[in-house]
């Protein structure tokens, strides 16, 4: 996809997009990077092709009302056995697209000015994303997964798929600042 911003193109695209009060790292962590053997296991197949159309979150993406689809390479199938009956299922994703540069954000939603990890923006030093989405069909023969929906674009690599179990992941006295 065209709109990829890597390297040292980070960087520049960094100085030009900034709104006021954010802080950009003097460096592109995709540079100082490890390799922790990470490996994509599959895509997500969305409705969206543009960072311009594709809802900012669950919720949005849930109201546009347009499913998506997860498809799992063939040598991790397998590991989808045993996934049957589950209704909703944790998709870590890598967000392929996202500056990863800005270490404090001034988003248009929050009415000031953040530290990345006070933030759930795609544009952080990893860009994973973390999403639980409704398991709407599954054909592990197939590594197809459909989903009720989803908020990224159309290619995104997948990272993993964990089953949501209410009880564990569910944090009901959980807080998080006020918008």
């Amino acid at each position: 996809m065209g709109d990829r911003i890597t390297g040292g193109d980070a960087l520049a695209a960094a100085e030009n997009d900034r709104r006021d009060g954010e802080v950009a790292l003097a460096f592109d962590p995709a540079q100082r990077a490890n390799d922790a053997g990470l490996v994509f296991i599959g895509r997500v197949r969305s409705p969206w092709t543009s960072r311009q159309e594709c809802p900012r979150n669950l919720t949005a993406a849930r109201e546009a009302g347009h499913p998506a689809r997860i498809e799992i390479d063939a040598d991790y199938r397998a590991g989808l056995f045993g996934l049957e009956g589950t209704s909703h299922v944790i998709l870590l994703t890598w967000l392929d697209h996202a500056r990863r540069d800005l270490i404090v954000q001034n988003p248009r939603n929050a009415g000031k000015r953040r530290g990345v990890f006070a933030l759930r923006s795609p544009v952080r030093p990893n860009p994973i994303g973390l999403h639980v989405v409704r398991l709407a069909g599954l054909d592990a023969a197939a590594g197809l997964l459909e989903i009720d929906a989803i908020d990224v674009l159309d290619g995104t690599p997948v990272i993993d798929v964990k089953p949501y179990f209410a009880g564990i992941d569910a944090v009901p006295d959980a807080t998080t600042w006020d918008r």
